[in-house]
């Protein structure tokens, strides 16, 4: 029996990140969900009672329980590489969320002392494992477009997040806009240039913390096809999420999803349908079990899981080029 432990959830219980996963390995026959672990006593108890699992606030029960064969670390940011570091010391392979750390050079430090340990490092880019962003990068890269000229992706929240996660968010880019940053690289491959600009037009809460709420980043890969990436922590109609990948012989395209495929005709409207959904949970829960598959498969079989640490050093990468294109209001040449 393949046995996980996941680790704190973010900000007391408030981000889901950690309880979307111990529902992903729950759900799995060959996995179990051995050990939740929270330094608050209420959430641990909530979440591990939910899912009929032992709960522990204190994280040497799972780094010292040879029973473990992975972690999940879903924990703030400011810990990841301590968790994954130790996590990995102990014989245990890491499924990481994003990003690894906000310090580039604290990121380079961990990826040389723990050397080819990095390889048991998955990075929780979930959205390389949607069905519909899977399917056209899969399409793309079989040649259906012809050579990937124009990427398009479109993601906007429902409504900001709480003034005290912004303060340690690490900012639109190092937030929000990572996820996107590794779906360029998922399509594009190396990116080259980055060139972007913000506004502050949503929130007072975001104005405060020094940070933007909405923006609009242009990437350049190496072979010259361009990345456009839109931004918003605002959206009126829903979880905006939608991808374009363009090319000589035509288009791929992803659209918003719904909860259902109903639609009311009537004399005074047609096709109408229900809201978008208003909840990243409820557009990726596919995508965060597909994502545990991965990460179960690859500890089965001793292989590299993908996106790797290396992948999110790359997404941090082109998210400080994003800070610095914000500050300079110029295009930033990006080396790896």
């Amino acid at each position: 029996m393949w046995r996980t432990t996941y680790g704190a959830d973010r900000s007391h219980g408030v981000r889901p990140d950690g309880r979307v996963h111990a529902d992903s390995i729950n759900v799995r026959p060959q996995a179990e969900l051995a050990r939740v672990f929270d330094p608050f006593e209420d959430a641990a108890r909530n979440v591990g009672t939910r899912f009929d699992a032992p709960w522990t606030t204190n994280v040497e029960d799972v780094i010292t329980d040879p029973a473990i064969d992975a972690v999940v670390v879903a924990s703030p940011t400011p810990t990841h590489i301590d968790l994954l570091s130790r996590s990995l010391r102990a014989g245990k392979a890491v499924l990481c969320e994003k990003p690894i750390d906000l310090d580039l050079e604290r990121v380079d430090t961990c990826q040389a002392e723990i050397g080819a340990l990095a390889d048991r490092v998955m990075l929780g880019f979930n959205r390389r494992f949607d069905p519909s962003f899977g399917d056209i990068r899969a399409r793309v890269a079989a040649g259906e477009i012809g050579d990937l000229e124009q990427l398009v992706i479109i993601s906007r929240d429902p409504a900001p997040p709480p003034a005290d996660y912004v303060a340690t968010s690490g900012g639109l880019f190092g937030d929000m806009t990572i996820h996107d940053f590794d779906m360029a690289r998922f399509f594009l491959g190396e990116v080259v240039e980055v060139t972007a600009t913000g506004a502050n037009l949503i929130s007072p809460d975001i104005t405060a913390a020094g940070d933007i709420d909405g923006a609009i980043v242009v990437l350049r890969g190496a072979s010259g096809a361009l990345c456009s990436i839109t931004n918003s922590r605002r959206c009126a109609f829903g979880y905006d999420q939608r991808l374009e990948a363009f090319g000589a012989l035509g288009m791929l395209a992803a659209a918003n999803q719904l909860p259902t495929s109903v639609r009311f005709y009537g004399a005074q409207s047609t096709e109408v349908a229900a809201p978008y959904h208003n909840f990243f949970l409820d557009r990726y829960t596919p995508a965060y079990r597909a994502e545990i598959d991965h990460f179960v498969n690859a500890v089965e079989t001793d292989s590299v899981p993908v996106p790797g640490f290396a992948d999110g050093r790359a997404a941090l990468v082109l998210a400080d080029a994003a800070n610095e294109s914000l500050r300079t209001a110029a295009t930033v040449k990006v080396n790896a």
